[in-house]
Parts: structure tokens; C-alpha cells; sequence
């Protein structure tokens, strides 16, 4: 593992939620165990899925996705912050939906490489805002299960959790499309730096798009 790759909030976390298994598994404390080794499996996932398939994750957005899953996981059910503070829960989903917006945008661009005849802006904004708010519908069946096999309180009021939770997937995950799509368009809106690191991170996995690039620039002088 390529700890130069790994943001030092990251690596914070991962001490944090190390420290604090060991001593739930101490202190006998078993479901704290439980979801304290969940979310620091989840946070490992991104760094070894990067190393495993030679990607490289901007850092910032590596840093995003360890804060969320700290957040939910470890402070939202082990700390109870999700009763403590009502704003809690609208802050996680609807960051991470925009995440999921990125990423939705960043895998549809990679399969059509940004052909526009193939694929328009408009259409890849709008297939990357279904497989975010895909995503942040597993999501909420992650939590049902969660609930229902471990006993945890992860959906809250049950229904109308659920119903706010997706309204802010929604609006998340709208902004984090829009900004691909603003991106295409040569434009910018707060994450489109993001799209653009990642991109230039990773020009192997955009052979086509990097040429039509190189030509465009070639044509313009």
C-alpha cells in the first residue's frame, strides 16, 4: 500500500476507529465492534480498490469518502449525532450524493469516452444523476438490512427517514451531475477541478478522449 497515495485524514481514521475497536472489543461492547470494524472495512475499500486496479483517486476525494463513512457509521450511530443534531443526517446525504453525482458522471463519461455524437452532455449528466441516486438507494437498503439483521437504529423514524434521505440524494446528486455536465460544457461549478485531477490522473482509462483533446488543441494552433 502507497501511503504517499492516502490522505493524512484518512490515515487519522483509520487510527481513530482502530483504537476505538479494540476497545469495544475490551470493553465487551460488541455492536459498537461491530460497526466500528464495518466502517473502517468500508474505508479501506477505496484505497485498495485504487491500488488494485492502478486508478488514481484525487486525494481530497479520498479524504471525502473516509469522512463520510466516520461520519455515519462511527459518529452517527456509535455517538448518536443523528438524534443530537437534526442537521446531522441532511449534511452526510447530501454530500455524498454529490460525491455519488461525481462518480456517476466519471464512470458514464469512461464508457463513452465523451463521443458526443454517441452521447451528448445532457445525456451523460442525466444517466450520471440515475446511478447516483442508484446508489443512494442501495444505500438506504444497506441501512434497512443493517437495522433489520443487527438490530441497529440506522433509518431512524423508519419511512419518512427514508423519503428525506432520497429527496437530498436527489438535490446531492443533481448538483454533482450538473457540475459534470458544466465540465463538458467548458464551464465550471465548484467540482468540475475534481472531475478535471481525476481525468488528467488517469488518461489511460480515457485513450480516446485525450486524443480528441490533443487534436482539438493541435487544430486551434
Amino acid at each position: 500500500m502507497n501511503f504517499e497515495r492516502i490522505p493524512y485524514l484518512t490515515l487519522i481514521i483509520w487510527g481513530i476507529l482502530a483504537v476505538a475497536f479494540f476497545v469495544a472489543l475490551f470493553t465487551r461492547q460488541w455492536s459498537n465492534a461491530f460497526v466500528t470494524c464495518v466502517a473502517l472495512t468500508l474505508t479501506l475499500l477505496p484505497t485498495v480498490f485504487s491500488n488494485r486496479f492502478q486508478i488514481q483517486i484525487p486525494l481530497s476525494f479520498l479524504a471525502a469518502i473516509s469522512l463520510f463513512l466516520f461520519g455515519t457509521l462511527f459518529l452517527g450511530e456509535i455517538f448518536d449525532f443523528y438524534n443530537k443534531f437534526w442537521w446531522w443526517d441532511v449534511l452526510l446525504h447530501g454530500s455524498s450524493a454529490v460525491g455519488f453525482g461525481i462518480i456517476g458522471f466519471l464512470f458514464v463519461f469512461y464508457l463513452f469516452q465523451g463521443d458526443r455524437y454517441n452521447a451528448p452532455p445532457w445525456a451523460l449528466g442525466l444517466i450520471a444523476f440515475c446511478v447516483a441516486l442508484s446508489i443512494g438507494a442501495l444505500w438506504e437498503i444497506f441501512e434497512f438490512a443493517m437495522d433489520e439483521i443487527f438490530g441497529l437504529n440506522m433509518q431512524k423514524s423508519g419511512l419518512q427517514d427514508t423519503m428525506w434521505d432520497l429527496i437530498v440524494d436527489t438535490i446531492g446528486a443533481s448538483f454533482g451531475a450538473i457540475s459534470g455536465f458544466l465540465w463538458l460544457k467548458e464551464r465550471s461549478l465548484g467540482l468540475s477541478g475534481m472531475i478535471e485531477e481525476f481525468i488528467q490522473n488517469n488518461r489511460s482509462l480515457f485513450k480516446r478522449f485525450s486524443r480528441a483533446v490533443k487534436n482539438k488543441d493541435n487544430a486551434d494552433k
